[in-house]
């Protein structure tokens, strides 16, 4: 028996032990029953079947008259990657970045296929933002791909398949497999714009009424950004990597609808930037109006704490209560309060601390205090 056709090592962890040997297949008990959907395309008819395991797909992907493109969903078959390695000579360590579904994009190119990752974004029902890797291994005109759940993005491309508009049933496999990258990253686009009028909205709920939930819902999607930002960027080089490649299973002509794609990656990485900015102006708005709001109730503490202090003395000055005369003796106090006992001597203090009050405001509002 060749190399290529030993028996593949499985691992039941989802995560590779330290130091564990390379090119396991890593399955975990949560994995997922392939569903495996056969497209056959040709330039006037386009089907698509869905099949039990890869042995039905065999006829169809040696054929040269059509393209083929496999559709696989779910890893929970282990003869499923042991016949992908021993009909179609798929490389061990390439089977392992397909079942480790933690990969950064990235192209990869061997003598008998080509291999890449791509990272998919995908609202749950639950409004969560999911990250799945989506892998692809071309091998001359058939296609397969790759998920470890049974949701997607890419509905559009069999759209356009049925549809059968454009290049997308002549292009082969490689054009099949960037118009799927393609939606990937037009879907990056489009989850960024949704962002784009959230925080519109929060900024418009910013200068209204700066509430606590608004930094809240900000930093959530400063997050989403910093993580849709790891995804972008790698994407941007791997698409870089594909059309600088010589590989005879990327057809130039895909190239430059590759090209296209590129430019996509960078205006995604420019929306990124920029809505990346004004979470932080947001937050800093924020903080800074939170800031203005205590300032403005510390003046008001102030400006009452500074009409209080004259009066509080002048209150704690007379209520020392030491008498003029010994009230046993009848001796004279000497240096003792003789308004203790002045006539209307209460009425008389507190016009005093009334009219200190209002010298005081009068004096707070000709400094501005109270604008």
């Amino acid at each position: 028996m060749s190399k290529r056709h030993r028996k593949l090592e499985i691992n039941q962890r989802c995560q590779p032990d330290t130091g564990s040997s390379p090119g396991a297949i890593y399955l975990d008990e949560h994995s997922l029953e392939p569903r495996i959907t056969l497209h056959n395309i040709t330039a006037g008819n386009y089907s698509s079947q869905t099949v039990s395991s890869l042995t039905e797909v065999m006829s169809a992907v040696n054929s040269t008259d059509k393209t083929t493109w496999v559709e696989i969903k779910g890893f929970k078959s282990i003869p499923m990657f042991e016949m992908l390695q021993q009909e179609f000579g798929i490389n061990k360590l390439t089977l392992e970045d397909i079942t480790r579904t933690h990969e950064r994009p990235k192209f990869e190119e061997f003598e008998q296929y080509a291999f890449a990752t791509s990272r998919m974004l995908i609202f749950n029902a639950d409004r969560e933002l999911e990250n799945t890797q989506v892998s692809f291994i071309l091998i001359g005109n058939a296609l397969f791909t790759f998920q470890e759940n049974y949701e997607d993005c890419i509905q559009p491309v069999r759209e356009r398949l049925k549809a059968g508009k454009g290049n997308i049933r002549t292009g082969g496999g490689s054009y099949i497999m960037y118009a799927i990258m393609d939606v990937i990253i037009d879907t990056y686009i489009e989850i960024l714009n949704g962002w784009a009028d959230e925080l519109d909205e929060l900024e418009d709920r910013l200068m209204d009424k700066p509430e606590r939930s608004i930094m809240y819902d900000t930093q959530m999607i400063k997050r989403h950004l910093i993580s849709i930002r790891r995804v972008a960027w790698p994407e941007k080089d791997k698409i870089n990597d594909i059309i600088r490649s010589d590989s005879p299973f990327i057809h130039d002509q895909t190239k430059l609808y590759f090209k296209d794609a590129y430019d996509h990656c960078i205006q995604t990485i420019d929306l990124i930037d920029s809505l990346k900015e004004i979470s932080i102006s947001n937050i800093d708005m924020y903080l800074s109006m939170i800031s203005i709001r205590m300032n403005e109730i510390m003046k008001v503490l102030t400006i009452i704490s500074s009409i209080f202090i004259p009066l509080t003395f002048i209150a704690g000055i007379y209520g020392m209560n030491f008498a003029k005369q010994d009230p046993v003796t009848g001796k004279m106090m000497p240096m003792n309060m003789p308004e203790l006992y002045a006539p209307h001597g209460y009425l008389y203090t507190i016009l005093l601390m009334v009219l200190i009050a209002v010298l005081q405001l009068i004096y707070f509002q000709k400094k501005g205090w109270f604008k």
